[in-house]
């Protein structure tokens, strides 16, 4: 396997396809998946001849189980230990919920020439959690909540989640594909419960407010109105706010997980951003 060492010897698995010269498409996945999560997009991407990559961020899938360096810093760090190793130039990065956490606080911190465009998807900043500064966002309850049932029995909540509110199927009428849900359990149970309790903190509580304001290079963000994970109001407007080149894509009553349960739509606006 593909795995790349990072200063405090946590190992990073990443996948690398495609010929080495392309423009890279770096992909960043959402808590608490894995690389695999990109499988459609990295099809895409890869037969329209770009080189494509992805990594299971520490504590995730087969990288590492940490049970430190789960937070943003860190993971911001190993993604410039990822790029530094490829020795990646004009990449586009591309995340999704916690993912664009981690594409906003790597782009706003690396390496003249290694970044020329970001994507941000169903993502997590400006923050995630209410407060007198973030009046719109989630109570702090609802983070208590997902560590809870963490502990409690961590199979069982990586079935609720997937089989409800990530992608919509708890909406009337919504088509239930139960290879989504399984697959979503896999990549989750992979992981390390250590460091995927310490990712919720890191995706609720992290302000990305300067890194939004920091990025210079142009930013798309894509964002559903029905997200249930991260509600769009308290995401997507404002982040496109704070960006000095961003542009808002809103998708009228799309989920949370909608590169999954709409690839076509999603990668057509992908494309058409990486190409322009």
């Amino acid at each position: 396997m593909n795995m790349v060492t990072t200063s405090d010897g946590t190992q990073i698995f990443y996948k690398d396809w495609g010929a080495k010269d392309a423009t890279p498409i770096v992909f960043h996945h959402g808590w608490p998946l894995s690389a695999d999560d990109w499988d459609n997009q990295m099809m895409v991407f890869l037969a329209e001849g770009y080189r494509v990559i992805a990594h299971d961020r520490r504590g995730h899938g087969r990288s590492t189980q940490t049970d430190t360096g789960n937070e943003m810093d860190t993971y911001a760090a190993d993604v410039a230990a990822l790029t530094d190793h490829l020795d990646l130039k004009g990449a586009i990065h591309i995340g999704h919920s916690t993912g664009g956490g981690e594409v906003a606080h790597y782009v706003a911190r690396a390496k003249p020439g290694r970044v020329a465009k970001a994507v941000l998807i169903g993502a997590v900043p400006p923050v995630m959690v209410k407060s007198e500064a973030n009046p719109g966002g989630l109570p702090i309850e609802v983070f208590d909540g997902f560590r809870a049932a963490l502990v409690a029995n961590r199979a069982q909540f990586f079935l609720d989640v997937p089989s409800g509110p990530f992608y919509g199927y708890n909406r009337e009428g919504a088509k239930v594909d139960e290879g989504v849900i399984r697959n979503w359990w896999r990549q989750g149970m992979m992981g390390g419960a250590k460091a995927h309790y310490d990712c919720i903190k890191a995706f609720s509580e992290t302000d990305f407010t300067e890194d939004l304001k920091a990025i210079e290079v142009p930013v798309l963000v894509m964002h559903g109105t029905d997200d249930q994970i991260v509600p769009y109001a308290d995401s997507a407007p404002l982040s496109a706010k704070l960006l000095k080149n961003g542009t808002l894509k809103t998708y009228e009553g799309l989920p949370h997980g909608m590169c999954t349960t709409h690839p076509d739509v999603v990668n057509a606006d992908l494309l058409a951003f990486v190409r322009g």
